[in-house]
């Protein structure tokens, strides 16, 4: 758009999926409700059962409790605005806000791509070299790692919100249910080719660099655990860790395909379509992954409901 068709644009509109029938729109508000319901419930039970339980206190767990706690608020800053567009049709979000969630969207998500890098290379300690485990995965290294991956994304990713102030904007209508990149930039009269560059080059090596590192920890954990005796757990644990790249593989493919390809290629409906696997997909099924489904956190669940039914009925 060219600086003759610039406005002061105060708010933008927010058109989410105006395909829908009404009908259906309420519909899928449902159903994402639900969806967004379970994904918060089970991963603040996940993080509630780490801190009480003193057996889930270990490396993975603890890095799992990070990966759920960020969770929450990674799909809580997209999916709450979507509930209320579907529900209510209640689609303005001001200038800052939009910001806002752009900045912390790609700062949790960066962090997300981080985090399944320790939790790999700690899976792959544990696994292919167990008599070392305890003596590299100290607690003061497990924090560390955690810190620098929190700190580390939203350093790097405050450069977002300094340009996304620079911008004009030509126009208020966001084809998308949130403030994504690609239809942001789109609607901008300023030149965004330097904000373009700078974020397909950081996302690109963000995306494709955690990715080589994740998949070269499974891939060594694979290899262990074929060369594992056949009676000794590797038929549960090769089940186990194809889950784990299941929902890696909807995470990275879903990523790969809406932010490392060519601004002139990005469709505006498939961007819309694939983020859903990445904002409510994703996020839904990660506790049932990782979680909820191992004996331990079953075990300790167990003992909680117990201990509160121990105490209310005396």
């Amino acid at each position: 758009m060219g600086p003759e068709n610039e406005t002061a644009v105060t708010e933008f509109i927010l058109e989410g999926f105006p395909e829908l029938d009404p009908r259906l729109q309420v519909f899928f508000s449902l159903v994402l409700l639900l969806m967004y319901l379970t994904t918060v419930m089970g991963n603040a039970t996940i993080i509630f059962l780490v801190c009480v339980d003193h057996y889930l206190q270990t490396p993975m767990y603890f890095f799992i409790s990070n990966l759920v706690f960020l969770e929450i608020w990674f799909t809580s800053s997209t999916s709450i605005k979507l509930f209320v567009m579907l529900s209510s049709g209640q689609n303005t979000l001001s200038l800052s806000s939009c910001f806002a969630q752009n900045y912390f969207y790609f700062a949790m998500g960066c962090t997300e791509f981080m985090l399944l890098v320790v939790m790999s290379f700690d899976r792959y300690v544990a696994i292919c070299q167990p008599l070392l485990y305890a003596a590299i995965m100290k607690p003061q290294l497990c924090v560390r790692l955690v810190v620098a991956a929190w700190i580390l994304s939203f350093a790097l990713l405050s450069y977002r919100l300094l340009f996304l102030s620079k911008l004009s904007f030509c126009g208020s209508k966001i084809p998308h249910f949130f403030c994504d990149n690609s239809p942001l930039f789109k609607l901008s009269c300023s030149d965004t080719s330097l904000l373009w560059k700078i974020d397909s080059v950081f996302i690109s090596c963000v995306v494709l660099g955690s990715l080589c590192l994740t998949l070269a920890f499974y891939i060594c954990i694979v290899f262990c655990v074929l060369h594992l005796p056949a009676g000794s757990g590797r038929k549960k644990a090769l089940t186990t860790y194809s889950s784990h790249l299941i929902t890696l593989s909807i995470a990275y493919g879903s990523c790969i395909a809406l932010y490392t390809r060519p601004a002139e290629v990005v469709s505006l409906s498939t961007n819309r379509s694939v983020a859903l696997l990445n904002t409510v997909l994703y996020p839904f099924l990660n506790p049932f992954i990782y979680s909820l489904r191992k004996k331990p956190v079953i075990l300790a669940l167990s003992k909680s409901i117990a201990r509160a039914r121990t105490k209310l009925y005396p």
